[in-house]
């Protein structure tokens, strides 16, 4: 009882200390004994300082502006209220665009990214994206190529000119591009040692005829043939402004667009030409490999149209999540799919299988569908048919019922709300869906 009385007249002791005026003892004066400095409480508003005013009770996220310069390319962001900017150069150019003679050029374009440039060394480059804090990567797609840099958004001019002059000036030295040559090579026996990787390029090159076959991995053959004619060749043939997409995210659109505009005016304005055709035909992939008494196989089918049928992309999207799936061992919690149709159907039932999940991937007017699983090999013919017969009840009337469809529409909702909370998705987001729509669709 007597600590409990003690307390709150020290403090009140030691306030009454703070507004008066005595100068010994320092900030701790009442813990040493001694008085304590002159510093105005915080339980008050303080004198002269005016108080912000309230938010409103309603607060619209940032609308997405969009611009399309005299030359066809266009400028696109939405402000934030974040402290940091993402902006993007997104390129209607990727490995559908290659030729025989330049297979694995996006690959390496991917791996050229921020090198030298006619006006920087790769130095330089380094050197001033550190001096501001940023972040700068690329991406490289099938259909679609992109370029990032992310920073506190005071430093938009810096960022906007450096991000431009890497993408249209790029160098290629020899020497740049032989060490980048090195690195494929390596970089392609490592993804040998990956199954599943492979997998999934080769349900495009055995799904498709044409350009969706092509392979985000140079081929092995190829690489001997890629040099920084090639790469120079390819750039001119496809960076044209009309398939140029310029997104920011946490931006001031007059900003980004007084920055950017004379930097990009000069592209030259050359029609977009049409993407090449691909044709989905199904076929039949198989790879003897060490892969000890594992087996590793997908089984997928087209969904026709692509993003360009918005609802049935949506529709497979949802689809996804409510199969889910993943691995047999799995530390669970709410929020991981543990009571996916693929979870509690397989994994749960199933022992000798180690992994088993939807998957999909979706270009502009086509997409596949799947199940991708490693089991063991013994087991291997019956977790395919296993892998048939869910894919056939999704289908089947009844076999889905109201409570898993809503619990999947809802997760699907929250993954593409938090997935935009991240300013560097945001900025893709935009840039993705202006190249493939002429526009981006809010989210609603």
């Amino acid at each position: 009882g007597l600590t409990c009385h003690r307390v709150p007249t020290r403090f009140s002791t030691s306030v009454a200390a703070a507004t008066t005026s005595s100068s010994s003892g320092g900030l701790l004066g009442w813990f040493t004994g001694g008085q304590s400095n002159s510093i105005p409480s915080l339980d008050f508003p303080l004198p002269g300082v005016a108080l912000p005013s309230s938010l409103p009770d309603l607060v619209e996220p940032g609308k997405t502006k969009i611009t399309t310069l005299p030359n066809g390319l266009k400028v696109a962001s939405e402000t934030s209220a974040n402290p940091a900017a993402s902006i993007g150069l997104y390129v209607d150019c990727g490995s559908i665009y290659e030729s025989p003679a330049s297979f694995g050029v996006s690959h390496l374009l991917e791996r050229m990214a921020f090198k030298s440039t006619t006006n920087r060394s790769h130095l330089r480059i380094v050197r001033e994206v550190e001096a501001i804090g940023g972040n700068v990567q690329a991406a490289v797609s099938r259909e679609q190529i992109g370029y990032t840099f992310d920073a506190l958004k005071t430093y938009v001019p810096e960022m906007v000119e450096l991000l431009i002059d890497c993408v249209r000036n790029p160098a290629f030295l020899d020497w740049e591009v032989n060490e980048q040559l090195q690195k494929m090579k390596e970089e392609i026996a490592e993804a040998a040692k990956n199954p599943q990787g492979l997998l999934l390029e080769a349900i495009h090159s055995a799904g498709y005829s044409g350009a969706l076959a092509n392979s985000l991995l140079a081929p092995e053959s190829a690489v001997n043939t890629l040099n920084g004619t090639v790469l120079e060749d390819f750039i001119l043939e496809n960076f044209t402004a009309s398939r140029m997409v310029l997104a920011a995210s946490g931006v001031e659109h007059e900003e980004l667009l007084s920055v950017a505009e004379p930097l990009l005016s000069d592209l030259s304005n050359v029609p977009r030409p049409q993407e090449p055709k691909s044709v989905y035909t199904g076929g039949d992939y198989r790879c003897q490999a060490d892969l000890g008494d594992q087996t590793h196989f997908a089984l997928a089918f087209e969904l026709p149209g692509g993003w360009h049928k918005e609802k049935e992309a949506i529709i497979l999207t949802v689809l996804q999540i409510l199969m889910g799936g993943g691995g047999s061992f799995s530390a669970g919690g709410p929020g991981k799919g543990m009571y996916s149709r693929l979870y509690v159907r397989v994994l749960n039932e199933y022992p000798q299988v180690y992994s088993f999940s939807a998957f999909n991937s979706i270009y502009n007017h086509s997409g596949i569908f799947g199940i991708q699983a490693t089991t063991g090999s013994d087991f291997a013919p019956t977790a395919i048919n296993v892998a048939v017969k869910e894919l056939i009840a999704v289908a089947t009337p009844g076999q889905v019922d109201q409570i898993q469809l809503d619990r999947a529409k809802q997760s699907t909702k929250s993954a593409i709300l938090m997935n935009l909370e991240s300013r560097m998705v945001a900025s893709e987001d935009i840039g993705k869906q202006v190249l493939t729509y002429g526009e981006r669709y809010d989210f609603s």
